[in-house]
């Protein structure tokens, strides 16, 4: 099994990517952590694992929150003796408001999708640094690569902030052995949060610029997620990933 002996530490892991990345590490042999704010579904998915005869905890997690990460990074290692793999996927939409250039919706769209991608590093890397090394897979999106219509440009912003934390933290910690890599997902499936992206209008529109024809799926996702945490990428380290059908070749 890929990751046998590891323990990992995913954040929205109650639903989409996160929920199919947390069920394909636990059966390649990982320990996982389950953090999310949806705490019946997030314990739905530790509890299928278990089923399954996969090993997993659930945790409530609000990632804008210090304190909150700094408990479950600590629970982690408390219960699996260490840390060695960390999935920042926890995020909302930029597609859910009116008013593309709204405050609110910007603040709200960098503390869950920048500051909480920052906060889980911050907490992550001194327990890697204990157990040898690590690896952070940070999901970003095309979004923070390119821009585009009908998307709030926080959205944008916070994704391009995930982008360049990723490189940042690569550079700052390779030689602690922890690697850092970006996953930039394509047009998946609609999120909880999700607007006019889940509109299946706007969603034929945007379908026509994806080279494969074709919508991602989150299991495709959770496979590269699956590579970068596993030994197989040791010397990959602050790239881009993007699993979009294209979208980013054009």
């Amino acid at each position: 099994m890929r990751l046998e002996g590891k323990v990992a530490l995913i954040s929205g892991a109650a639903s989409g990517m996160g929920r199919s990345t947390a069920i394909r590490f636990a059966k390649e042999g990982a320990k996982v952590m389950i953090g999310d704010q949806l705490d019946a579904e997030g314990q739905a998915v530790a509890d299928e694992i278990v089923r399954a005869n996969g090993t997993a905890s659930f945790m409530h997690l609000d990632v804008t929150d210090e304190a909150s990460w700094r408990a479950i990074v600590a629970e982690t290692v408390k219960r699996f003796g260490k840390l060695d793999i960390l999935v920042n996927n926890a995020g909302i939409s930029g597609s859910g408001v009116d008013d593309l250039y709204e405050t609110a919706a910007w603040d709200r769209l960098m503390a869950v999708n920048g500051r909480g991608v920052f906060l889980g590093t911050k907490f992550a890397i001194p327990e890697m640094k204990k157990a040898g090394g690590g690896s952070i897979i940070n999901l970003s999106s095309i979004s923070g690569t390119v821009g585009q219509d009908g998307i709030h440009v926080g959205y944008n912003a916070s994704k391009g902030a995930v982008r360049t934390l990723t490189k940042a933290t690569a550079v700052q910690h390779g030689r602690d052995n922890i690697r850092c890599n970006s996953i930039h997902p394509g047009l998946m499936p609609p999120m909880r949060t999700s607007g006019r992206t889940a509109d299946p209008a706007f969603r034929g529109e945007m379908l026509k610029g994806v080279p494969m024809g074709r919508f991602g799926e989150s299991d495709e996702v959770a496979n590269a997620i699956l590579f970068l945490a596993s030994d197989e990428a040791s010397y990959v380290t602050g790239v881009e990933l993007a699993v979009d059908g294209g979208y980013l070749a054009k």
